[in-house]
């Protein structure tokens, strides 16, 4: 009997998904009795602990600067009047996306009200320039609506009792799931999203220039979509305006009708209302839709399709090619955009049923390449990152984000020996610290930290974070540039609040992945006295372990005279569940998903978690409601 690949697997696997998942939920909902664990031990604070502290109290008066400096009294950008085009809203709301993460660590309660005041304006403002529409994005590609959601969904962290972002995550997600009837975007029947550019007014089929206008000269530097374009000689074409006519034309022929691969990062919009509302269509359409790209996979011997037709034919628009689609093998980063969006998909599969299999999905595609690749005299392994019709190119060292991420959710030996092989992991952990667009970057050496090589890595990145924001407050305060000579990036670039170090130390996990990938972590703390999320005044916490089924952790209570009773969470959204807690020689069962720690003064504490991973819905909200 002829065996069934691993893509197969997951296809039959998630058809037993729902009962298992419903299951679960009924034996975590049984709950358990309450643990809370006390920690009288004092002792001096680690510098770690008072670099930590020193950033979760002193970012949010360089936040409430920055604000100060570029908006409004009503939270509006200083900027200009007019803004053209369908880009631009997302870089809008990047310039603050990290602020409700900031506030759900432990950041200042201004923080949470800052947040929401600065999206409300942003979505008012863009909604003016003509970019937004019924307050999302009226069209663009899910790179950008990734880019822009992120900081949206980190109001469920926040807070997720707020009632429009209830509605809103209610309202958003029924764009991509059929409810909305204004929306176009879902083909229920064939399981595809219409159209590459898509969003509240639904599939754009027909793009204009104008639609176009202000992001030619970005795309000026990527090579051309298609080279066989007549008139069409370089992507000079782009800011050219006797080629883009034709080049514009054949972009509307080939690449604007049917599905992308890009567009599984909308399964990250579906899954917030899911943890919102508890609702199974959500949940059903997450499972359906990754199905459906695992299904297109198949069909083309293993290799994700980069498009497929409103037929659900591959290749429909493109002469029978599987690729030239839309951010995909070919154009504009080709392998980047591929791992992302099913690392982003199969990740949220993996929250909303608990099944690991899903990641079978993004690893396939790191296994096409790396079958693929050649190995260098050094013995580098360089994995193409285009295909067109030369076959492979473009053989590059991959970068170790996504197979961190993949590893990090599979904890498979397997997935650490393809990390090992693809990515050049040891260069990544000499690197010293550096700021990317998206507040990452620094996965392998936080990987390092947790293998043992950098038992300094802890501080190192705090020191480094703090440089970081001083040298981006210098910026700010030299500015003396006006509106009509800031571009759209602007203020993203000079946003002094880095919260990756606190996410790896404090969480355990690595940031999200910034093109609209949610949190994956270990652990998430709430201060049971004031009720809200984030550790509680003068507490730090590290995460100095990761294993299969536990974490390590220590805790600490700076204030040298107070108490502090800190609730801790198993995962960002509740998905995991502990089983006992180790501390001081003790062994206690736990069985929840919480439990609550009470800190002497001047108290430091550690703690071997017990874990199952994935065993409970994930859902929004603090551990006691």
């Amino acid at each position: 009997m002829r065996s069934l690949c691993p893509l197969c697997i997951v296809l039959l696997v998630s058809v037993a998904t729902g009962a298992a998942v419903r299951a679960r939920d009924v034996k975590a909902s049984a709950g358990a009795r309450p643990v809370t664990i006390e920690a009288l031990a004092p002792a001096p604070p680690p510098e770690w602990a008072l670099l930590q502290r020193h950033l979760i109290d002193k970012l949010a008066p360089a936040a409430l600067e920055f604000v100060r400096k570029y908006t409004r009294p009503d939270g509006t950008l200083i900027w200009r009047d007019e803004w053209p085009g369908m880009d631009g809203s997302d870089d809008g709301y990047e310039s603050f996306h990290n602020f409700p993460l900031y506030y759900a660590l432990g950041g200042p309660d201004v923080m949470h009200e800052v947040s929401h005041k600065l999206w409300d304006a942003v979505t008012r403002q863009f909604t003016a320039y003509g970019q937004v529409y019924r307050e999302f994005d009226g069209y663009y590609d899910w790179m950008h609506h990734g880019e822009s959601s992120v900081y949206f969904y980190f109001f469920g962290l926040a807070d997720p009792t707020v009632p429009s972002f209830r509605e809103r995550s209610v309202r958003f997600a029924e764009l991509y799931t059929g409810d909305d009837p204004e929306a176009k975007n879902w083909d229920p029947d064939r399981k595809l999203i219409r159209s590459p550019i898509n969003g509240s007014r639904g599939p754009r089929f027909l793009n204009t220039a104008e639609d176009w206008s202000t992001h030619r000269p970005v795309l000026a530097h990527y090579p051309l979509p298609f080279d066989d374009v007549p008139g069409v000689t370089s992507s000079e074409a782009w800011i050219d305006d006797e080629q883009f006519p034709a080049l514009l034309e054949a972009i509307n022929r080939r690449m604007m009708r049917g599905d992308v691969p890009l567009n599984l990062t909308a399964t990250s919009l579906v899954l917030n209302a899911y943890m919102v509302t508890g609702e199974e269509k959500y949940r059903r359409w997450v499972i359906d839709y990754v199905t459906a790209w695992i299904e297109r996979a198949r069909r083309n011997g293993g290799i994700i399709p980069d498009n497929v037709g409103l037929d659900d034919v591959i290749g429909q628009y493109m002469d029978g090619a599987w690729w030239g689609g839309y951010y995909g093998w070919k154009w504009p980063h080709g392998l980047f955009n591929i791992l992302e969006s099913t690392t982003i998909g199969a990740s949220n599969a993996l929250l909303a049923t608990g099944d690991l299999s899903w990641l079978e999905l993004p690893r396939s595609q790191i296994d096409v390449v790396a079958a693929r690749g050649r190995v260098e005299t050094d013995g580098v392994l360089l994995v193409p990152h285009r295909h067109d019709r030369r076959g492979w190119y473009d053989y590059r060292r991959m970068s170790p984000q996504c197979p961190i991420v993949l590893w990090y959710l599979s904890r498979l030996d397997d997935d650490w020996s393809r990390l090992e092989r693809v990515a050049d992991v040891e260069a990544f952990q000499r690197a010293t610290y550096s700021k990317h667009k998206g507040d990452s970057g620094n996965e392998a050496g936080w990987l390092a930290f947790l293998a043992g090589h950098n038992p300094d890595y802890p501080v190192q990145i705090l020191r480094a974070t703090w440089q970081e924001t001083l040298r981006r407050l210098e910026v700010i305060r030299a500015d003396r540039s006006t509106p009509p000579e800031q571009d759209v990036h602007h203020w993203q670039q000079r946003n002094p609040v880095i919260v990756e170090g606190l996410v790896q130390l404090m969480l355990g996990g690595p940031n999200h992945i910034y093109h609209g990938g949610l949190l994956h972590c270990r652990l998430r703390y709430f201060d049971p006295a004031r009720r809200r999320p984030g550790v509680p005044p003068d507490v730090a916490a590290l995460v100095h372990r990761v294993t299969d089924d536990g974490v390590a952790v220590t805790l600490v209570n700076v204030h040298p005279s107070a108490s502090r009773d800190v609730v801790i969470q198993a995962g960002a959204f509740g998905e995991h569940e502990f089983t006992s807690v180790d501390h001081d020689r003790t062994s206690t069962v736990v069985n929840s998903k919480a439990f609550t720690v009470r800190l002497g003064p001047a108290t430091v504490a550690d703690f071997e978690i017990g874990m199952r991973r994935f065993v409970n819905r994930p859902r929004y909200g603090a551990p006691w409601e």
